[in-house]
C-alpha cells in the first residue's frame, strides 16, 4: 500500500512539472513571438542586402560584401563569438544581356526572353542558331537517337505539375532537365539546349539555376538556357506549325577558377552544455538576377534574428546555439560541406540543425530527418505551435546546407512556409525585396527561434534508438 501511495505520489508531481513546463514554455513561445513582430530585425536586414547589395552570385563582389555585412551585425548583436570560415567556392559571371529569337523560314524573327543556366559555357561569338526538337525529358534523347538530334537545339519541355499540392515535388520532378539536359543532349551531338522555366507561372521570366556538365571534356561542352514559360508555350505551338523553323540564341557567360569566400558564423556559448551544438542558418550566396529576397536572404536574415531573439527575451541557452550563413549553396554547396567537414574535424557534437531555404512566406511547420523516437519527441511540441497556426510536423527533407551533418543521430530539420508561391520567384528577376511580407518573415524567424527554444530546454538525452528499444 506504502509502495502505492509513493508511487501515486511521483506520478502526480511528475504531471505537475511537465504541466508548469508546458505553461513556462507557452509564456516563452509567446514572448519570442511578440519580440519579433513588434521588435523584429528581420526585414531590416533583408532590406539592406537585397537593396544595398543585391544578387550574392558565389565569387562576386556582392558576394564578398554580403560577407562582411552579416559579420558585422552579427558582432553588434554582442553573441560570444563571431568568425569566418574560409571556403574556397566556384566563379561563374553571366556576361552581356542573353538575345534569342525564333523565325521560321522566310518570316520575321521574334523575340524571347532566356537566361543563362549557371555553369554554361557561352554560345559561338556570332551565336547559336539551329533547328529545334522538343522533348517531354532526358529520357526522350534515347528514342530520337544522334540522327535526330545531331546539330539540333534540344528544348525541354517538361513542365512542373500543377496537380501536386507539395511544389518542391513538383520542382524536382523536373529539375533533372535543367540540371543535366544538356550533359546528356550532348552525348547525341545536340549543338545547345535550352529548358523550360521551373514555375507554375505563366509570365515572360526566365528562371536560371545550376547545371552540370559531369565529366563531359570542355570541348564538348554546348550552351544551356532557360526560357520563360510563356515563351516556351509559345515555342512548342510554333513547332506544332512549322517543325522546321530556326531558333537563335546569344550568351556570354564565362568560367573561372575557384576563388576564396566565406561561411559567416556566430554562437552563443551555452551555460550548461556548451559542446553540444545547434545550429540555425541558411545560405547567403543567391543567383544574380533578382536580390534573392526569398532565396535565400529570408533565411539567412531569419537565422541572424534566432540568436537576435535568443538575446533579447534574456535567455540564456544551456546548449550552444550556432547561426551559419552558408556560402554556395546555388552552384557547388561548398559551404555547407566545408562547415561539416570542420565540424568532422574537430570532434563536435552537434545536436540539431535547422535550415531556412524554402522562402519567407507563412510558416506551416517543419520537415524533420530523424529517428522515430527523435520524431515522437518534436512531434510531442506540436500543441505549442497551434496557436500560431503552425502545425506541419512531418518526416521528411531537411536543408542542403545542413545536409552533410548527417551521421544518424544529429536530428535535421527545415523550416516549411506555404510554398505556393515560392516557385513564382525562384531564381528569377522577380525575386526582390518587394515579394517578401515583413509579417511573413518575422512570423518564420519567431517559429524557428521557439523550435530552437524548445530543442535547446529538452534535448534528446531521453530517447534511445529504436535498436535499443526493442531489446
Amino acid at each position: 500500500m506504502k509502495k502505492a501511495i509513493v508511487l501515486l505520489v511521483v506520478l502526480f508531481s511528475l504531471n505537475v512539472s511537465a504541466q508548469q513546463d508546458s505553461e513556462q514554455d507557452s509564456l516563452n513561445l509567446r514572448k519570442i513571438y511578440d519580440l519579433a513582430l513588434l521588435q523584429g530585425k528581420s526585414y531590416d536586414w533583408l532590406d539592406h542586402l537585397s537593396n544595398k547589395i543585391g544578387g550574392r552570385l558565389s565569387g562576386s563582389v556582392n558576394a564578398q560584401r554580403a560577407v562582411d555585412y552579416t559579420k558585422a551585425e552579427l558582432e553588434n548583436l554582442g553573441l560570444d563569438r563571431v568568425w569566418l570560415q574560409p571556403v574556397m567556392v566556384p566563379k561563374w559571371t553571366r556576361g552581356n544581356p542573353e538575345y534569342a529569337y525564333i523565325q521560321t523560314q522566310g518570316g520575321p524573327t521574334n523575340t524571347v526572353n532566356i537566361l543563362a543556366l549557371g555553369g554554361s559555357v557561352a554560345t559561338p561569338d556570332a551565336g547559336l542558331r539551329a533547328k529545334v526538337l522538343e522533348v517531354q525529358g532526358i529520357e526522350q534523347l534515347e528514342h530520337y537517337g544522334r540522327k535526330e538530334i545531331e546539330g539540333k537545339i534540344i528544348f525541354y519541355n517538361r513542365p512542373m505539375r500543377a496537380d501536386l499540392i507539395h511544389t518542391f515535388e513538383a520542382y524536382g520532378g523536373c529539375v533533372d532537365q535543367r540540371y543535366s539536359g544538356a550533359a546528356e543532349a550532348a552525348k547525341y551531338g545536340a549543338a545547345g539546349v535550352i529548358v523550360r522555366s521551373l514555375t507554375h507561372k505563366i509570365d515572360d521570366h526566365p528562371h536560371t539555376g545550376s547545371m552540370s556538365y559531369g565529366e563531359l571534356p570542355v570541348n564538348k561542352r554546348i550552351p544551356a538556357a532557360a526560357i520563360s514559360t510563356k515563351d516556351a508555350e509559345y515555342l512548342s505551338s510554333m513547332l506544332k506549325l512549322n517543325p522546321d523553323l530556326d531558333f537563335y540564341y546569344k550568351m556570354n557567360p564565362r568560367n573561372f577558377e575557384d576563388v576564396e569566400s566565406f561561411n559567416v558564423i556566430g554562437e552563443i556559448k551555452g551555460s550548461e552544455r556548451p559542446d553540444e551544438i545547434i545550429v540555425v542558418g541558411g545560405h547567403l550566396d543567391s543567383w544574380d538576377v533578382g536580390d534573392g529576397a526569398h532565396d535565400d536572404g529570408a533565411g539567412v536574415v531569419q537565422s541572424m534574428e534566432v540568436v537576435r531573439l535568443f538575446k533579447e527575451a534574456g535567455i540564456r541557452p544551456k546548449r550552444t546555439i550556432r547561426v551559419v550563413l552558408f556560402m554556395n549553396e546555388e552552384n557547388g554547396l561548398r559551404g555547407g560541406n566545408k562547415y561539416a567537414e570542420v565540424a568532422k574535424k574537430n570532434k563536435e557534437n552537434h545536436i540539431f540543425a535547422l535550415e531556412s531555404d524554402a522562402g519567407g512566406f507563412t510558416p506551416r511547420g517543419f520537415s524533420i530527418d530523424a529517428r522515430e523516437s527523435q520524431f515522437q519527441k518534436i512531434k510531442s511540441w506540436e500543441p505549442l505551435f497551434k496557436p500560431y497556426l503552425v502545425h506541419y510536423f512531418e518526416k521528411g527533407g531537411s536543408g542542403a546546407d545542413i545536409s552533410p551533418l548527417k551521421n544518424g543521430s544529429t536530428v535535421l530539420a527545415g523550416l516549411r512556409p506555404d510554398s505556393q508561391r515560392y516557385f513564382d520567384y525562384h531564381h528569377a528577376a522577380t525575386d526582390t525585396f518587394d515579394a517578401v511580407n515583413k509579417r511573413e518573415l518575422e512570423l518564420g524567424a519567431a517559429t524557428m527561434a521557439s523550435f530552437i527554444y524548445l530543442v535547446d530546454k529538452y534535448g534528446f538525452d531521453d530517447i534511445k534508438n529504436e535498436a535499443d528499444i526493442l531489446k
